[in-house]
Formats: structure tokens, sequence, C-alpha cells
């Protein structure tokens, strides 16, 4: 998102981001980049009296369930507003893949099509474009389930060039480190993975130690923390920079999840080798080159992580890779000139576009229907009890 915000600032955007949520310690401080922030509650009428005095061209909303939320409000309200969905990543994939994880099998078709794809992909043709952020899943929904290209845009991860400053040398750095927000269910999946595995990792190195960072972090975490075992339990990172800056190799034995792993970005921003699995690296590599290891299973994970942290020529050579991934994968001049003619060509041909949509018409006619008016009872209920207090 913040990403995206960059975007539009440098086309010279006016930005208001409007919320559910209340400011905590963890929010962004977007004020100082002149945008405005307002807070809007759910099934609330005062959001059509906001965006009505707003009147915006463009409306993104944050995942499908913000679109199902706010949109019906929006096409009403400001029909003529370009409607874009930042999918973050497919969440009906993570769910599928979750299910299949926790069930200890393989992933069929049929678990794509779950309670969540439907809500998904009926949000997607709603919108006048999403964000696809993996070319897996931009494949996936174009071949798997002829989803229309041009509803359709692959925009990944984007950062700027890898700083030489950022390129810490072996010698200076030390110890393994994890890091994940622990609100993402899939992280927790995998911090589960290192406790299992850390202890073979130790008795090979047993002057390394597991640093394991991350917001939200659970009580049942805290508890898990082993001075002892070098398997230590840090919390929130004041600066992700740092610590990656700092650590020899990054342990992520992601079992499960969908998009891009920011993590493993930062990693290679930051010259940071890392052991991973297929899950991890999907749709992230070049030219089947990887900023260090990718494992097949728990066993493979130990002994690669285990060479990779001791032999200095191998982890030079995953660095390396990691700058060359970023420098053809993830750059902001890439992608910024042609997500621009996007932006403008979505502005001059909404009609047309809209038009060729034909699907996404019928679903913004009928589907959305039930989302609007179980938004209109819950009001009406709220009112009701707000008269009787």
């Amino acid at each position: 998102m913040m990403q995206l915000i960059d975007l539009f600032l440098k086309n010279d955007f006016q930005i208001t981001f409007v919320t559910a949520n209340p400011k905590n310690e963890n929010s962004e401080n977007l004020e100082k980049l002149q945008i405005s922030v307002f807070f809007i509650p759910v099934n609330d009428s005062s959001f059509d009296e906001f965006i009505t005095q707003l009147n915006p061209e463009i409306v993104i909303f944050d995942r499908f369930y913000t679109e199902e939320q706010f949109g019906w409000r929006v096409s009403e309200i400001c029909p003529n507003a370009i409607k874009i969905l930042d999918t973050e990543d497919l969440h009906f994939l993570r769910f599928a893949r979750e299910k299949c994880f926790l069930d200890k099998r393989e992933i069929q078709f049929q678990d794509y099509v779950n309670k969540v794809f439907v809500r998904e992909i009926a949000s997607i043709y709603r919108c006048d474009l999403s964000l696809i952020i993996s070319e897996f899943e931009i494949e996936l929904l174009q071949k798997t389930f002829s989803i229309p290209n041009q509803i359709l845009y692959y925009l990944p991860f984007l950062v700027n060039s890898v700083q030489e400053k950022n390129l810490n040398s072996f010698e200076n750095r030390h110890n393994f480190i994890y890091i994940g927000n622990f609100l993402h269910q899939p992280n927790w999946h995998t911090f589960l993975e290192l406790k299992r595995i850390w202890k073979t990792i130790k008795q090979k190195i047993p002057e390394a130690s597991l640093e394991i960072y991350g917001a939200y972090l659970p009580q049942k975490a805290k508890e898990l923390n082993n001075v002892k075992e070098g398997f230590l339990i840090k919390g929130k990172a004041e600066s992700a920079a740092e610590v990656m800056q700092n650590a020899r190799v990054l342990l992520a034995p992601i079992p499960y999840g969908a998009g891009l792993k920011g993590k493993l970005l930062e990693s290679m921003q930051y010259g940071l080798p890392n052991v991973t699995t297929k899950t991890g690296a999907e749709a992230m590599n070049y030219n089947n080159l990887w900023n260090g290891v990718i494992a097949e299973n728990s066993e493979d994970f130990v002994g690669k992580s285990v060479i990779l942290y001791q032999d200095k020529i191998l982890w030079k050579n995953a660095q390396n890779k990691g700058k060359l991934i970023i420098e053809n994968k993830f750059l902001i001049t890439i992608f910024q000139q042609e997500f621009y003619e996007k932006i403008n060509h979505l502005l001059e041909n909404i009609v047309l576009l809209r038009t060729q949509n034909f699907m996404g018409k019928i679903l913004q006619k009928n589907t959305l229907q039930s989302s609007k008016y179980l938004s209109k009872w819950i009001m009406l209920k709220n009112e009701n009890i707000e008269k009787n207090l």
C-alpha cells in the first residue's frame, strides 16, 4: 500500500486515506506525506456523506472485503470513479493451501473453489482493475479461471536499486534471524516449524543463535523463548534494516501462503541470503537464480542452512544473486511509467471498458445487493439500539 501511495504521489495525485481502523503504534505517519487521513466506521451512512463531498476520480480498495463493504456505496454515489482492487495476494489461494497444509495433503483444483474464492472473484469482476502481485497468481486467474486480462494488472513489490552500503560483509554478520507479523497465520506456522528444527541447526553450529522478530507477538510465542538453546524471541524490530544488515542468514521455512513474501525481498535489499521453501520463493526468482537456497523438506532445510551459514563463497554468491533479482524483477523504474499509462487509459476509456466487462456489470447489479442490504439492516439495527439507550 505504501508503494502504491508513493506511485500516485510521484504522479501528482492528491491522496485521501480512509480507514475503518483507529490509529495505533504500528500505523504509518501518512500526514507527513501531506495525505489526509479519515476514520470511517463500517455500516454507517457517514461514509456516503464523506465520499459525496470528496467525489474522487479513483478509489482503491485494500483487499476484497473492503470492496464488499464500501464498493456498492462508491458505485451509487460516485459512479464515474475508477475502482481498483489491491488484492495484496489471492486470499482464496492462501485459504486453499492452508487447508491442505492442515489436512496434510496435496492441493487439488476443487480446493481453489472455496467460500473465499466466490467472494474474491466477484470483487475482481466488479472492479475496473485488480492489482495482482504475483506472476503465478495472474497466470492462475487467466489460464485456470479465464479472468479477462484487461481487468488484471501485474504489479509486484517495487523497490529502488540495492545500495552497496547495505551489503555488509560475511565476517561482520552473525546469527540467524526470522522476521514476520504474527497476525499473519502462515507466519505462525513458519515460527512453529523453526522451533521444531532449530535444535538440529544449533547442534551443528553451537555458536549461532536464532533471533525471532515480529509485531503482534502472542504470549504463546513469548513463552518459547529459550536463551540456553539460542532461540531468542525479540518482538517487533525497531529497524528491520538494521536487523537484516547484521544477521548472516534469514530462515523462512514457509509451509504455505500466497502472493510475494516481503521478508524475502527485504533480505535481498539488505544483502541477507536466506533459506526458504518453494512456496516462499514462488514468483520471486529470476532465471532460476535465488539469493540463498530453496529446501525440499525439513532435513534438506537444516543441511542447507548450515552450509549457507558457514560457506563464505556460497554466501557471497547468494548475496550477488539477490541484487540481480531486484534489478531485473522489482525495480520501480521497470513498472512506474507503464502503470501511469494504464491509469490514464482507464480514466479516458472507462465507459467502453465497463461495457466490455459485462460479467462485472452483472455482478455489480446482483451479488452486491446482498452486501448492500445487509449493511443497511445493520445500520438500522444500530440506530434502534442507540435510540433505546
